[in-house]
């Protein structure tokens, strides 16, 4: 007879737990289906359906084109595979920024039509209003403070953020506040090493990290950056744990090859 062995599903309660017992919390993005199984059968606890599909799966230059539809597409694929990963998906620019009413309805879609088990939202106090809204609706968000790639035009640069005071203070008090509201825990992007580990001490709620040193209770790499799929992007917060862009260029180009000298197919390899 066989047994069906049960997958306990991460939630926010869990991730929770992981940071009262200390226990580092593993994130990674994933935008297809095909990605998000290999992800999620190798143990990676939050599996994030960014809006960093934009540059990777899109091309574009930053991450403001891609659309609500878009990001409901590429989250209801990583959903259907996902068997214990919490996913949590980017609210993109423009489906939440100044109206708490068009943010909360952009939250139920990526909820209903991706089935989504929580949502992603850039900025502290300036947008407590629509976390609010959405909270009371019982859709989970994760805050995102520090570098918050939807600004960019604002910041006009990618450099590191809070290096100065009253910015570090801005986003110590953004942080407790997005607590306050009921964030179930906080990215925190490209800041200090000194300010992210103070920021999550006095914090209840978990943080990811990515550029934020290893004080953070979790960290949250983009795959196809930490894979080696993109060539040429390579700051100093990011660890490559493969080179995929030779292997995967030799091997189309070996394909290429036997396609042309008529190795490829063989006998053996024929019906």
């Amino acid at each position: 007879m066989s047994v069906n062995k049960e997958i306990k599903r991460i939630t926010t309660n869990t991730i929770q737990e992981m940071k009262v017992r200390g226990e580092k919390i593993s994130m990674l993005t994933a935008y297809d289906y095909s990605m998000a199984t290999i992800v999620d059968e190798a143990g990676t606890d939050i599996i994030l359906v960014g809006d960093s599909a934009s540059n990777v799966m899109a091309g574009h230059e930053t991450t403001l084109p891609i659309t609500l539809d878009q990001m409901i597409y590429h989250a209801s694929s990583v959903v259907r595979a996902a068997k214990r990963a919490l996913v949590v998906v980017d609210l993109p620019f423009g489906s939440y920024q100044g109206n708490s009413k068009e943010a909360l309805n952009s939250a139920i879609r990526i909820m209903k039509e991706a089935g989504a088990h929580a949502v992603k939202i850039e900025g502290g106090v300036e947008i407590a209003e629509s976390v609010s809204r959405i909270l009371t609706a019982g859709i989970p968000v994760m805050g995102h403070l520090g570098l918050t790639p939807q600004s960019i035009y604002k910041f006009g640069t990618y450099t590191v953020r809070a290096k100065h005071e009253a910015e570090a203070q801005k986003l110590r008090e953004d942080a407790l506040k997005l607590q306050e509201l009921g964030c179930f825990g906080i990215v925190l992007e490209k800041i200090p090493a000194k300010l992210a580990q103070e920021v999550s001490g006095s914090l209840q709620i978990p943080t990811i990290g990515i550029g934020a040193g290893q004080h953070c209770d979790g960290q949250v790499l983009v795959i196809h950056d930490m894979l080696g799929i993109n060539k040429g992007f390579k700051p100093r917060f990011l660890r490559q744990y493969s080179n995929m862009y030779d292997i995967m260029h030799d091997a189309i180009k070996n394909y290429n090859s036997d396609v042309k000298s008529n190795s490829f197919p063989n006998e053996k390899e024929q019906y």
